[in-house]
């Protein structure tokens, strides 16, 4: 049976490429502007076509594939962002996205790309009076889809028109088995021009691949854990409290003194969502007693593991450069957590097979 093939647009640090090897698909080409998270996809996919600058590239001329999967710009529909929604100069590039499918589609008779996938924030639930998210729908199913007189609920579906459409926020901190958890709440959809399967594709329960922390041969992630247990070292098992920079800035201007202390959580708790803004994300961190901890900021390694990433993902690019922390830390920001990325590509290998 030929693989799955799958072209990835606003690449990043390929997290769905990634997630599309672990289902037996193969990466063909992704588009990416910006050169460090280019060149860390390029390290782990060195056969894989870079496109570029997506205003540039046409849906007719480049290779056709099975699926296309995109996260465009959050920015405009951020609620920590300008909140212009698709009006907004970057998460209007969404449209760009859509013009690409639109052309392969008419240029292979309709039978290229059969699925699409495209991950956002939550706000986009919300964002221009909740008109974005109907818009969206609208892109991919090609019919006037109304909002709800209550707003968009956290799953459904749009059953007809060109595409059969589904989507379901997922949230980092319930899928994988990272030492360490991150809230991160991310809406997927999924639309299948080919068939009336992206209900069974979102919705349909099944095993989340095993969390692997170790780039093997070639880059790809390995299925063994490295390491000694704690037991064995003698060492007590150290405590980390996640802090919460946006509610400490928050609680520092109007003066709440008990809600900045707050902002430093519990142990156990997970972890605030990694922004591409925050560059360095802090915890509190002891061993023993409390009274004997200390600030410290999480590191590149660290939040690799909140991403559900193998270790080291983000350190070096193709010419085996080593890529600054704050690069990394923008990078990881910016990215996909891979277990729920690997949830929904299992769902369309395991539908399309």
């Amino acid at each position: 049976m030929t693989a799955l093939k799958l072209g990835s647009l606003f690449d990043g640090i390929g997290v769905f490429p990634l997630a599309a090897v672990h289902c037996g698909m193969e990466p063909v080409w992704a588009s990416e502007i910006e050169a460090r998270p280019i060149s860390i996809t390029k390290r782990h996919f060195p056969d894989m076509l870079h496109l570029g600058d997506i205003t540039k590239i046409s849906g007719a001329e480049i290779p056709p594939v099975d699926v296309i999967t995109f996260g465009s710009p959050c920015q405009d529909l951020s609620q920590i962002g300008t909140r212009n929604g698709f009006a907004g100069k970057k998460s209007s590039l969404f449209y760009q996205a859509m013009r690409i499918i639109e052309e392969m589609r008419y240029a292979t008779n309709g039978r290229y790309p059969a699925f699409t996938v495209w991950e956002n924030v939550a706000g986009a639930f919300s964002s221009n009076d909740r008109l974005d998210f109907a818009a969206m729908l609208s892109a991919f199913t090609g019919a006037e889809v109304s909002v709800p007189p209550r707003g968009w609920a956290h799953a459904g579906m749009v059953r007809g028109g060109c595409a059969d459409t589904a989507w379901r926020l997922l949230d980092a901190q319930y899928w994988g088995e990272p030492a360490l958890v991150q809230r991160r709440k991310r809406v997927f959809v999924v639309a299948d021009f080919a068939d009336q399967r992206a209900g069974e594709v979102l919705f349909k329960p099944r095993t989340v691949l095993p969390f692997s922390t170790i780039s093997g041969p070639g880059g790809l992630s390995a299925t063994q854990r490295g390491g000694v247990p704690v037991a064995q070292t003698g060492r007590q098992v150290p405590i980390v409290r996640p802090f919460s920079l946006r509610r400490m800035r928050t609680m520092a201007q109007v003066g709440d003194q008990k809600g900045f202390c707050a902002s430093f959580g519990r142990g156990g708790e997970p972890f605030p969502t990694l922004l591409a803004s925050v560059t360095a994300p802090f915890s509190f961190w002891y061993e023993g007693e409390e009274r004997d901890g200390f600030l410290r900021v999480l590191t590149p390694l660290e939040c690799e593991r909140l991403m559900g990433l193998p270790e080291n993902w983000t350190k070096y690019g193709c010419k085996n450069e080593e890529i600054s922390d704050h690069a990394r830390y923008r990078a990881l920001g910016n990215s996909i957590a891979l277990p729920c990325a690997e949830y929904v590509m299992a769902g369309i290998a395991e539908v399309m097979n």
